[in-house]
């Protein structure tokens, strides 16, 4: 199982990759308006990677529920000073630029970002050709309708079989347009258009996503599902511990890459798993 994001190849057979979130925005669920002055953005980068962030992930658009899209330019305001001040001092940083745009995605990949991490799945039809230009990594998310609107649709007969289905029609259509198989990654969107509890059926069936022959991307953190499971009611940075739990039961299931706010931690609960999975082959 490798990954190619443009000069950047991971080996994923064995091992669990951490993406650091950094959200340029005033309105992100987590961490709103603290990274949007570029200084601080650019200085949680290098905290995200000193920390053992395998990739940043920016984004200059919320995607919380609710939220409303925002235009292109605007995105690209926020994210070029950070994307251009973290190559200048880290090239060999692998970034990632969140957003469901080609023409923001096609500025980022310009200005070093190796991946492009869009949650909308191609609906920008000229994201693939971007991408696929690029020889750039690409995440397709599976959501219904829109940030705005996707909170209203979260019923399913068989949520995993549906997202599964989704996920590899999305992925044919990629490849379909020029990317290659092996720059795909495919995320289940937990918590987009989801339940708690089908969110939680996602995390346990991970083995089913990764069927489709692509690497997963699990990303859980601090989201809502995780306080409705606990009973937790505080601020989204109370949901840490569930957090973590959930970055160990999806590496156990089989993911191979955790977008989280909490990257040191997290790379200690994957690197328990990881090793728990390998004990586990070994006993076999």
């Amino acid at each position: 199982m490798i990954w190619r994001c443009r000069d950047v190849t991971f080996d994923l057979t064995d091992r669990v990759l951490v993406m650091g979130i950094v959200n340029v925005t005033p309105d992100s669920f987590s961490d709103g308006g603290r990274y949007l002055e570029p200084t601080l953005a650019v200085a949680r980068c290098h905290e995200l990677l000193a920390e053992g962030a395998d990739i940043v992930d920016l984004g200059g658009e919320s995607t919380r529920p609710g939220s409303a899209a925002v235009a292109p330019d605007e995105q690209w305001r926020r994210l070029e000073p950070v994307l251009t001040l973290v190559m200048r001092g880290r090239p060999d940083a692998v970034l990632s630029v969140d957003t469901r745009s080609a023409d923001v995605a096609e500025r980022a990949l310009a200005a070093g970002a190796r991946i492009v991490n869009d949650v909308s799945a191609l609906a920008d039809p000229a994201m693939a050709g971007i991408a696929a230009d690029a020889g750039a990594g690409l995440v397709l998310m599976h959501m219904r309708g829109s940030p705005e609107t996707m909170q209203r649709d979260t019923a399913y007969g068989d949520v995993t079989a549906e997202v599964t289905q989704y996920l590899r029609e999305r992925a044919a259509a990629a490849v379909a347009a020029g990317v290659a198989g092996e720059c795909i990654a495919l995320d289940p969107g937990i918590g987009f258009a989801k339940s708690a509890q089908g969110s939680l059926e996602l995390l346990a069936r991970i083995p089913e996503l990764a069927a489709i022959g692509r690497p997963v991307l699990v990303g859980a953190s601090r989201k809502s599902f995780l306080a409705r499971l606990t009973g937790d009611d505080g601020v989204p940075q109370d949901r840490v511990p569930a957090s973590l739990a959930a970055a160990a039961l999806a590496t156990w299931q089989g993911a191979h890459i955790l977008r989280v706010h909490d990257v040191a931690a997290t790379v200690r609960a994957a690197r328990i798993a990881t090793a728990a999975r390998r004990a586990q082959r070994v006993g076999n």
